[in-house]
């Protein structure tokens, strides 16, 4: 009768033959551990990621109603200014405050974007999020269309290496050769105050809550936009549009 082989002792698969101190063990569950709150860690940010994917699909699906119902907001509110081709097939909205230096890279691009295509219309939001020297100086942008400087200001305003406060204001307004006296009491004007509250209430409406922001198309960009993603949102926009175009004349026909 063959004789059973004698069962061979249990070994660790980490360690080999020899059994583990205490100091080994202790290691070998402080790995362990690390792994499952990476495993969980990991689980959470893929959960996060996901549900922040959800939320912004959802929030450009909003918008994509929203925001052609605030159409006439956004392109013919009187008291905003307009750059570029009034009668243009595509508008750049452009929210901004004057101390947001992302803003000032931004304004280069939507200059460029203007010097390219003769068919951009660039609709100025005047946005001061920045505190009181900021309001200052968006109420004497405004101000200066009364002196038909606001692009020039605006440009200035813009072009300014260091913080814009209120003597900073009115000393480039001088500079652009405003009537600084003018300038001053135009900026009393109520109708000033009002039409920046009514760019609060679109930004809020559209939840824009920072600067500098983009509106094209059915599009709200937060954000620098580089110039060559730039163009490319004014060609979908461009191309959108004459979709709805084209449609619109096969139903009337």
């Amino acid at each position: 009768m063959r004789q059973k082989a004698p069962l061979l002792p249990c070994r660790s698969l980490l360690i080999g033959a020899r059994p583990m101190s205490k100091s080994t063990a202790g290691l070998v569950v402080a790995i362990a551990v690390l792994v499952l709150v990476l495993l969980v860690s990991g689980l959470v940010q893929h959960s996060e990621f996901v549900e922040n994917l959800h939320r912004q699909r959802q929030l450009a699906a909003e918008l994509r109603i929203l925001i052609p119902e605030r159409r006439n907001a956004l392109l013919n509110d009187p008291a905003a200014p307009i750059a570029g081709n009034p009668e243009g097939d595509v508008a750049l909205v452009a929210f901004f405050d004057y101390n947001c230096l992302p803003c000032r890279e931004a304004a280069l691009n939507f200059q460029q974007a203007l010097k390219d295509d003769a068919n951009v219309k660039l609709v100025f939001k005047e946005y001061p999020v920045l505190g009181p020297a900021s309001e200052f100086a968006a109420k004497a942008a405004l101000a200066s269309r009364k002196q038909g400087k606001y692009e020039v200001f605006h440009l200035a305003l813009m072009g300014f290496s260091g913080l814009i406060y209120e003597r900073t204001t009115l000393t480039i307004a001088g500079l652009v050769g405003l009537d600084v006296e003018q300038l001053r009491r135009d900026m009393e004007d109520p109708a000033i105050a009002a039409a920046i509250a009514r760019n609060r209430e679109l930004a809020n409406d559209l939840y824009i809550t920072g600067t500098p922001a983009l509106v094209v198309g059915d599009e709200v960009i937060p954000g620098v936009v580089e110039f060559a993603r730039l163009q490319r949102y004014i060609a979908d926009a461009r191309a959108k549009a004459n979709d709805r175009l084209s449609t619109s004349a096969k139903l009337a026909f």
